[in-house]
């Protein structure tokens, strides 16, 4: 005996086929693959290779005459226009070194670790950048380091400083112990003050973009820096 089925079910699976057949097979799109990136430690080797190879050194040295020969000129220029004249500089991988700690650590930051290197003051002075920073001495433009450091590390940095030859400043600023801003603004909130205070800062010298941006500097000057990355 045949089996009858409601019209308006007969209906229905005809209409299902009919939209089935009448709709095109789109192929669904691959998911991109992301290219595995380049293994950390290979990474790692390669930073190593660059400061071994004095590549990093001659960036240093090629940024630092830059500098050098802006302040002069400007400095020089400005001689007779009563104006108070400043140059900024960063602290870490600017003015003094960490490359020891940075290597002994493997690339890593450990703030425990860290703590104890500042408070040793074992870091160098990068040799260029000192340079300017006689230079500026030299010609009285005040020195001002606008650095991460915190507040409780102000007498260790400060030694250090001293020891390896940035002898005298005008002012040093440290984030406060318990800042939690970005170290971009921060620093340009500093230089804001100065710039309040009737500084023209005819130069800015820092190894990140954070330490530069954000104005209130005639110039910046960018020393390389493959170690680390600070916002």
């Amino acid at each position: 005996m045949l089996k009858r089925y409601p019209w308006s079910v007969l209906t229905l699976g005809l209409a299902l086929v009919i939209a089935g057949c009448s709709t095109p097979l789109i192929p669904t799109p691959a998911t991109p693959v992301t290219p595995e990136p380049t293994n950390l430690s290979i990474r790692k080797r390669q930073v190593v290779a660059y400061v071994n190879s004095g590549q990093y050194a001659q960036e240093i040295a090629r940024v630092a005459l830059e500098a050098n020969k802006h302040l002069v000129k400007r400095a020089t220029k400005l001689a007779a226009a009563n104006r108070k004249l400043a140059v900024v500089f960063d602290i870490d991988e600017t003015t003094l070194t960490n490359y020891r700690h940075i290597l002994a650590n493997d690339f890593g930051y450990v703030p425990r670790i860290w703590d104890s290197w500042v408070d040793e003051g074992l870091a160098h002075a990068i040799i260029p950048v000192q340079t300017v920073y006689d230079t500026a001495v030299r010609l009285k433009i005040d020195v001002f380091f606008i650095t991460g450091r915190k507040e409780s590390e102000r007498a260790a940095t400060e030694r250090n400083l001293r020891e390896v030859g940035y002898e005298t400043w005008t002012g040093i600023h440290f984030k406060p112990v318990n800042f939690e801003g970005t170290t971009r603004g921060f620093k340009t909130d500093v230089r804001r003050k100065l710039a309040a205070d009737g500084y023209l800062i005819l130069a800015n010298v820092g190894d990140q973009l954070s330490d530069l941006e954000g104005g209130y500097a005639e110039r910046t000057f960018k020393l390389p820096n493959p170690f680390y990355q600070i916002d």
